[in-house]
């Protein structure tokens, strides 16, 4: 499994998808900054500004990324006709997605730190008062982790969608409306905690100085394994992707036949 997933890491070099999440990171850290303008009464400080980052990828952004970039790799191998060839040599169907579910797990960590990065240089674009290494290590792994639970969170509409050819996109809308509904459970703690996608907030413990907030971490722990578990069963029990049974068939109609 690491050979393919080594494979895979490889093959990313000629994908420039990746430039599309790095970009969406600073979108993220680029729509914190300008609401950072409005006036409404909030006081923002270096601490403040990192909760909204991580709000906005939990809402907005991440969510739809993640799947934008797991969806294009996984269809490439569609786009590009090397499925049929791939699965000739000794790996299954199943095992080149692991593979790459593998990879796709890696670069949400990645990205945690690409949007670290792009915090500290809005930080100093601000000037936001309360920066302090402390606080920068704090925004890295929270960031990271978060990123991470929500890849975690959004896995099965990955697996999903991946069994279609043109199947991704549906996935990122869906990934998008996801994000949305977390923000609305969000204001409730029961379904915050219960909700994959906003449990990951309480696995990094967001907001967990504030008397009002109220993070379950078993709860939290038992709605990120559940996700994980569903995509495992998805995995399992899924066939070969739509179209490799048609072509299969078409193969064996014109088989060359015995003998003379």
């Amino acid at each position: 499994m690491w050979r393919i997933a080594k494979t895979e890491i490889w093959k990313l070099k000629r994908y420039n998808i990746i430039w599309a999440g790095i970009a969406l990171m600073l979108l993220s850290v680029l729509l914190t900054l300008f609401t950072s303008m409005a006036k409404d009464g909030s006081v923002w400080d270096f601490r403040y500004l990192i909760e909204q980052v991580i709000k906005n990828n939990m809402s907005t952004i991440f969510p739809m990324c993640i799947t934008l970039i797991a969806g294009y790799i996984i269809t490439r191998e569609y786009k590009d006709d090397t499925l049929k060839n791939i699965l000739t040599i000794p790996i299954s169907f199943k095992q080149l997605i692991i593979g790459k579910l593998i990879v796709c797990g890696i670069l949400s960590l990645f990205l945690g730190i690409v949007c670290t990065v792009f915090i500290i240089i809005g930080e100093l674009l601000a000037h936001f008062p309360g920066a302090s290494l402390v606080l920068v290590v704090q925004a890295l792994w929270q960031i990271t982790l978060i990123n991470f639970f929500l890849y975690l969170a959004v896995m099965p509409i990955i697996i999903i969608t991946s069994y279609s050819p043109n199947g991704f996109l549906a996935g990122v809308i869906v990934s998008f409306v996801y994000g949305y509904v977390g923000m609305l459970a969000s204001g409730n703690m029961l379904f915050a905690n219960l909700c994959p996608i906003t449990a990951g907030l309480g696995m990094i413990q967001y907001r967990g100085y504030d008397s009002s907030v109220h993070w379950n971490v078993l709860l939290n722990f038992f709605s990120i394994g559940a996700s994980l578990f569903f995509s495992i069963l998805l995995i399992h029990f899924t066939g070969n992707p739509i179209g490799m049974k048609k072509i299969t068939k078409k193969t064996a109609k014109y088989a060359h036949k015995k003998g003379w």
